[in-house]
């Protein structure tokens, strides 16, 4: 399936100066698929070593991380020559191995012409358990040291609605989609209904790539949640794999909470909501790991609207979305029925699945999630900062649409325009520019004006 990230991928390998790649991100969201699909289409060969699978590996490197060593190990090993700019080593599941993250620096270091390319799914957990004093182990070398300024970074996050467009065939819907954002002009009605449909698909399959395929194949709903299924219980697994016992079960309990966080009116994060008598001291590393493993976004509050908004946050005061609105709607357990209607449902929840559906896009797009809410209980979903503009998002789950705290935030913060989403077409008027729904991947926090 086509991802955006091969762009930057191509990017990458394009750069003279580049350095061995770690590709972030969720379990399942696609990391070693787009690596594999990167190397057959971009190098004359590829190999991919399993780092949790392949023992021999990690054995050896424990003895040795000498970078022309391990190359030539890893031809011995997969009987495949690795040539400098022509093969592409992907190292999968890096965060197993703690000195094959260290082999990394060395690479960089003493011979760069090598391309190296890791992929991580719980690497931030691994790296942020491993260097606490009492899990760290007495040789330095052994511990989870992240190599920084040795390599380059990227992340990958689950397939945004437009990719979900071109796997579904509707490449053609997606550039007219993107035209119509720029220009602001209304998308015919037939389209405009078509495109809202497949957003409430969306919201159903998700972007995981697994489920996706698996809709693209059978069109089966069932199917898709049975996929989803399978990576929340992973998702679980990997909670008591990768965590003491004692955090394992506050992570889940956060979890867990999610859909009942969501499902207020003040989807403010609570910690009792996550166990009787709790509190941030109790569950903030659990918070914290949820976040490093890619799983959750959080969305802080902005008490003011003034730049830098990040020096107006309140760590106190946050919401968790999902980091996939289709894992979301299975653990909630959402009616597939009301998904299908969802711009249109009388469903206070589906406010919050369109809250977790952009969310997820404008995380994706590099835009740190941020709201704000004053003493009068006015709120704006989020707020993005671009160039020298502070702009409100207004998100709508239909097409009702209410512009008190909007307007109160742009007169305050005299902001240039703002975004309302919703389930209305595209258009600008009176200082806000009307997004539909299924055009949130348009949204990018470089823009300045409407």
């Amino acid at each position: 399936m086509k991802r955006k990230l091969t762009r930057e991928l191509i990017a990458w390998k394009n750069r003279p100066d580049r350095k061995p790649l770690i590709l972030q991100g969720a379990r399942q969201v696609g990391k070693t698929y787009i690596l594999e699909e990167f190397g057959r289409a971009h190098y004359k060969n590829y190999i991919k070593v399993s780092l949790d699978l392949v023992t021999d590996v990690s054995n050896f490197l424990k003895d040795n991380i000498n970078p022309m060593e391990i190359i030539a190990y890893l031809e011995s090993l997969y009987n495949v020559r690795i040539l400098p700019h022509e093969t592409l080593v992907i190292l999968d599941e890096i965060q197993d191995c703690k000195r094959a993250l260290l082999a990394l620096k060395y690479f960089k270091e003493d011979y760069p012409q090598y391309d190296i390319a890791a992929a991580g799914s719980l690497l931030g957990v691994a790296i942020d358990q491993g260097n606490k004093p009492e899990e760290a182990d007495n040789n330095v070398e052994d511990t989870f040291s992240y190599p920084v300024g040795m390599v380059d970074e990227l992340n990958l996050f689950p397939m945004d609605f437009e990719e979900f467009l071109w796997a579904s065939g509707n490449d053609i819907l997606a550039q007219e989609i993107r035209s119509h954002y720029l220009s602001n002009e209304a998308m015919p009605a037939s389209v405009h209904t078509l495109a809202l449909d497949l957003y409430q698909k969306y919201l159903i399959v998700g972007g995981m790539p697994e489920s996706v395929q698996k809709w693209v194949d059978t069109r089966s709903y069932l199917e898709c949640r049975t996929v989803q299924q399978s990576i929340l219980v992973g998702y679980n697994a990997d909670m008591a794999k990768y965590a003491k016992p004692s955090t394992t079960v506050k992570i889940r309990a956060c979890f867990n909470s999610i859909p009942s966080q969501l499902a207020k009116e003040n989807r403010k994060f609570q910690y009792k909501l996550a166990m009787k008598g709790g509190t941030a001291k109790i569950f903030g590393e659990a918070i914290e790991w949820l976040i490093l493993a890619g799983t959750v976004h959080k969305c802080k509050l902005v008490k003011h609207g003034f730049i830098p908004i990040s020096a107006q946050e309140d760590d106190s005061d946050f919401k968790i979305y999902m980091c996939d609105v289709g894992l979301l709607n299975t653990q909630a357990q959402m009616p597939v029925q009301m998904l299908l209607n969802a711009v249109e449902a009388d469903n206070t929840f589906l406010g919050s699945v369109a809250e977790n559906y952009v969310g997820q896009a404008l995380a994706a797009n590099g835009i740190t999630l941020r709201y704000w809410k004053n003493d009068n209980t006015q709120e704006v979903e989020y707020i993005l900062q671009a160039g020298m503009n502070v702009i409100p998002i207004e998100v709508k789950k239909g097409k009702k649409v209410d512009a008190i705290s909007m307007n109160n935030f742009i007169k305050t913060y005299n902001c240039p325009f703002a975004y309302r989403i919703s389930g209305k077409n595209f258009g600008f008027a009176g200082g806000i520019k009307s997004v539909p729904l299924y055009a949130v991947f348009c949204i990018e926090a470089k823009e300045d004006v409407g």
